[in-house]
């Protein structure tokens, strides 16, 4: 993760213009962004599971998950639900507008404890947002994880986000990609139907000693779904959750997401399910 020096002030962003933006669904957004220093664009460094902070000028800021992935520098993307004043701001922008960024914030996931372990990766909903810069950085580097297993579940097929870019993944032979919706009134939707923790059925193959779980979703998902990994045997350390509370400054300063002793946006927003069993009031 970049550092700062002592004397710059962490709490002024950068300068990134909006390279690229277009719907994912009816109230998410794709946004692609590039530092205006291009040096800066190019050398920034953060893990999968860590946050920026996004500004707008006379608006205020907010922090938002990456979901591009580190293993392709340059450009940062993230997946971003209007649900607030800022997000309407950054909804209301072209392309080529500025905007500013800080960070990266967070702990992320592990890699290095990561790589050499299968891999499964728990998505629901908007939890594609951190989570997709995990699963690409797994498939940019596929020789360091063992099998991998990508299971996704959406309200419909309307609210898949990057649903042609997880499509398109089931057709590789290196990742198992399983899609699923609650239900269907297209008819047009040729993945599963049923809650995401149908598709556990169809994960074999793994050493549940040598695997590590990624998960993020609604809240509503994560004790169904801990129970699945749970029961496959996995490690309750190597089952990883990102959860997200209303950050302000991201460095620890403001209090705002504090829990006990625990400071999410330092601390996390990546935690064990044994964090999570010791700290009350994290979920």
């Amino acid at each position: 993760m970049n550092k700062k020096t002592s004397n710059e002030n962490p709490f002024i962003p950068e300068p990134a213009r909006i390279i690229r933006k277009y719907n994912l669904s009816d109230d998410v957004k794709f946004f692609q962004v590039r530092f205006v220093d291009m040096e800066k664009a190019l050398s920034i460094k953060y893990l999968p599971g860590q946050f920026m902070m996004i500004s707008i000028a006379g608006t205020g800021e907010a922090p938002f998950s990456i979901s591009s992935t580190p293993s392709r520098p340059g450009l940062l993307e993230f997946c971003i639900r209007e649900v607030g004043e800022v997000t309407r701001a950054l909804f209301r922008l072209k392309e080529n507008s500025i905007i500013g960024v800080r960070g990266p914030y967070g702990n992320g996931f592990p890699l290095d404890k990561i790589k050499g372990h299968d891999l499964i990766i728990v998505v629901g909903g908007l939890g594609a947002a951190p989570l997709r810069s995990l699963l690409l950085y797994a498939l940019d580097n596929r020789d360091d994880f063992g099998n991998i297993y990508f299971l996704y579940g959406a309200r419909e097929p309307s609210e898949v986000l990057f649903r042609e870019e997880f499509l398109e993944m089931r057709g590789r032979d290196d990742l198992e990609c399983l899609l699923t919706v609650d239900e269907d009134t297209t008819g047009n939707w040729h993945c599963g139907i049923g809650k995401v923790t149908n598709l556990f059925e169809n994960i074999k193959n793994i050493d549940a000693g040598n695997t590590y779980a990624a998960v993020c979703g609604p809240p509503v998902m994560y004790k169904f779904v801990i129970d699945k990994l749970v029961k496959l045997g996995i490690p309750k350390h190597q089952i990883l959750m990102t959860l997200e509370r209303r950050m302000k400054c991201g460095v620890g300063k403001c209090g705002h997401c504090v829990v006990g002793n625990t400071y999410t946006c330092i601390d996390g927003p990546v935690f064990s399910y044994w964090d999570v069993i010791n700290m009350k009031g994290l979920v």
